[in-house]
């Protein structure tokens, strides 16, 4: 079929229009996904955190506030799991052993956060801490205090976690940086682990 000048004109318009409205959507071709424009979002504008309180495997209280002036790396588990969550662990404990000693405790700490309080008391936090080495002093494994203050320490991170209706978590897995001014400044795969202890050198 032979498309007239007109026609042809037309059909360009419609192609860059809709050329236009993608690149606008997907923040100029670059964030295609929700988590691709998360870490975009994070990066340009950093985060604050709540005031949420939180309890380790030792059953001592703390709160973000607690890690002011480091470099803090969370990431969000829940002990039962072992697909996911394991391999954040992992990720954790390689990012313990390639970070120079000198640096854990004075400029640099680590944080795994349960996002499934209830069942993960102390007891099982230390099982999971005992699981990947984690001391409770640079490595703390920990809950929310207080289980109605989940959401919002959840929605800070841009955690999605949905139960998988077997008693488990669908959700998604990041390591993610608190500066040293308290804000999430960067989230990075789990499997990019050099990239993210390289990246620690840069941080201000």
């Amino acid at each position: 079929m032979r498309i007239g000048g007109r026609d042809l004109a037309t059909t360009a318009a419609i192609a860059l229009l809709g050329v236009a409205v993608l690149s606008w959507g997907s923040d100029g071709f670059t964030a295609f996904t929700a988590e691709a424009a998360r870490r975009r979002q994070v990066l340009a504008e950093p985060r604050p955190l709540p005031a949420v309180g939180l309890e380790d495997q030792d059953g001592r209280r703390f709160s973000f506030a607690d890690y002011a002036g480091r470099l803090l790396a969370v990431e969000f588990v829940y002990t039962r799991c072992d697909t996911v969550c394991y391999s954040l662990g992992a990720a954790f404990k390689q990012i313990r052993e390639s970070v120079p000693a000198h640096r854990l405790g004075r400029d640099f700490a680590l944080l795994s956060v349960s996002f499934d309080p209830v069942r993960d008391d102390p007891p099982r936090l230390r099982e999971y801490a005992g699981r990947f080495g984690a001391d409770g002093v640079h490595w703390r494994i920990a809950r929310p205090a207080d289980a109605g203050e989940l959401a919002a320490l959840l929605a800070a991170f841009g955690v999605v976690v949905v139960p998988d209706g077997l008693g488990g978590f669908e959700h998604n897995a990041a390591i993610h940086l608190v500066g040293r001014d308290g804000r999430l400044r960067r989230i990075a795969d789990l499997d990019a682990v050099d990239a993210f202890v390289a990246g620690l050198e840069r941080e201000t």
